[in-house]
């Protein structure tokens, strides 16, 4: 059973009397509902013999003298839920547990026996983090890992990496309290503890698990005891999250720069931990996905890609204006703003508001500095900064800038045209070069109110690949690709943790070069 939006708080109505002290935050309908009333075992069902209360939290428990013969499992009466977060505390003291969520009973081994995806708890750091099928095709991503899952037990795809699995585990107290947030929406499932996307799995198979039962795991095996406290559930419908559609192009120019796959595999991480209403999901090589993470789209679509003739527009062309024309926002990072001006060139004026014109534009690498912004929900919580990156500029916008907010401006060194004076495709032309001798600003980015109410937003940073890690660089990006998709933006803009060396390292297309000798 699966409780849609408009039914969940009169469903809860008749089902909190079953669960006597369950506690529910009011407000609306899209906040958390707290699972467990701290004081008894209320809406729960477990083996007496090793579930209690204690000092305000569920205390899972076997000993020397009265061990589990199996998995055991203390079950929130609830029902089923589909698409959710849950947020639980945790402390494990030893061995093993794990949260179970969209899990099945299997009664034939018992009455207080499931299956189903499970967030591994483990006093073993390899599991920490891990998500496992309890009855269920075994491991589905481990610590770090960013997955797909087959039809069978061990048909997993690693297709990323959400994080170095060692520098994930720095950020768990594995002899303290914790915090498990697990987001469940669609066919993907994010994991994270204390903020940290730990590990991510989506399951493509016809007999993936869509819904099911919430669940504590209390292992088999030596005396053991865990913790939990805090449970909080949040059921999902389209309009609770928004979804953002990272299509990442093929290899381009080689280590470190234009860096698509693992450029947009770190904003998306970026995005799913953010404490914001967001889930974001990558698909590579220039490909289309074959199913929706989500719901039937996404709210906007991020092109990182190479541009011009190889532009993935151009394959995708249909889909990608049917989705405009449904109102999903679009954004292009770097080269992707480039197109062939006769073949989409009044295209991307429609869906962008502008584009790099061979001619008219030019891509130097210059050092630009941002002093000031407008006001603009993109630009929150962004401060001034200056950064190195292959900045382009003059673009061909919509006559007399209409729906055209420039994000960031700066002024060019005349010697990034001057330089190039003999490219006369990319490197310079006089109308550019007399407007940066004369003074004037160029615009490196800008958000697009389409005449639809649709968004867009171009970026022409992004090159180097570890730009990235510079925090008001970052948060300018988040901030746009959340405005894209109507999402309201951060006061103090989108928070994320500076990306590590062992981070940016991650996904890369090419190897990092050997030093000499």
């Amino acid at each position: 059973m699966f409780f849609s939006k408009p039914h969940f708080k009169r469903a809860l109505t008749w089902l909190l009397p079953s669960l006597l002290g369950v506690a529910v935050a009011v407000a609306d309908d899209s906040v958390f509902v707290e699972l467990f009333d701290g004081k008894t075992l209320d809406g729960w069902d477990g083996d007496p013999k090793f579930w209690r209360v204690e000092d305000g939290d569920i205390v899972g428990e076997t000993t020397a003298d009265n061990r589990t013969p199996a998995n055991t499992f203390l079950i929130w009466e609830g029902d089923n839920v589909k698409d959710f977060e849950l947020k639980v505390d945790f402390k494990l003291v030893n061995h093993n547990s794990g949260i179970q969520y969209r899990s099945f009973p299997v009664e034939e081994k018992g009455q207080w026996v499931v299956g189903g995806y499970q967030a591994d708890i483990a006093e073993d750091p390899q599991w920490m983090g891990a998500a496992y099928g309890e009855r269920h095709k075994g491991v589905l991503a481990r610590r770090g890992e960013k997955t797909v899952v087959g039809s069978k037990k061990g048909d997993v795809e690693v297709v990323a990496r959400v994080g170095d699995a060692d520098e994930i585990l720095e950020a768990i107290d594995l002899d303290g309290w914790n915090t498990y947030h697990i987001i469940a929406r669609g066919n993907q499932c994010i994991q994270k503890i204390n903020g940290v996307v730990v590990s991510e799995f989506s399951e493509n198979a016809d007999d993936r698990l869509e819904d099911g039962l919430i669940a504590l795991q209390l292992h088999q095996g030596p005396p053991m005891q865990v913790r939990f406290r805090n449970i909080q559930l949040r059921v999902l419908e389209p309009e609770d999250k928004k979804e953002i559609l990272f299509l990442a192009g093929e290899k381009s120019h080689g280590y470190n720069a234009h860096e698509h796959k693992a450029g947009s595999l770190l904003l998306a991480r970026s995005l799913n931990e953010s404490n914001t209403d967001v889930v974001a999901q990558v698909v590579t090589e220039g490909e289309w996905p074959q199913r929706w993470v989500g719901y039937q789209q996404p709210d906007t679509v991020v092109m990182y890609c190479d541009g011009f003739k190889g532009h993935m527009a151009k394959k995708h062309q249909d889909k990608i204006q049917a989705l405009v024309d449904d109102g999903v926002g679009v954004a292009c990072l770097h080269f992707a703003v480039e197109v062939e001006p006769e073949v989409l060139g009044p295209t991307f004026l429609d869906w962008m508001g502008g584009y790099f014109e061979i001619g008219w534009s030019v891509n130097p690498h210059w050092d630009a500095e941002f002093t000031e912004f407008p006001d603009h929900p993109i630009t929150q919580g962004v401060e001034p900064f200056t950064i190195r990156d292959e900045w382009y500029y003059h673009m061909r916008f919509q006559p007399e800038m209409a729906g055209v907010t420039p994000i960031l401006s700066a002024l060019p060194p005349v010697r990034s045209l001057t330089s190039r004076s003999k490219d006369k495709n990319r490197g310079s032309n006089p109308t550019v070069l007399s407007e940066v001798k004369a003074g004037k600003p160029q615009v490196v980015a800008w958000a697009y109110d389409r005449p639809d109410g649709g968004r867009a937003f171009g970026f022409t940073g992004g090159h180097f690949h570890q730009n990235w890690m510079h925090d008001d660089f970052r948060k300018t990006v988040l901030n746009a690709l959340l405005w894209t998709a109507k999402s309201e933006v951060p006061e103090k803009g989108v928070e994320s943790r500076t990306p590590s060396e062992a981070d940016m390292e991650l996904n890369q297309d090419y190897p990092k070069p050997k030093k000499d000798g």
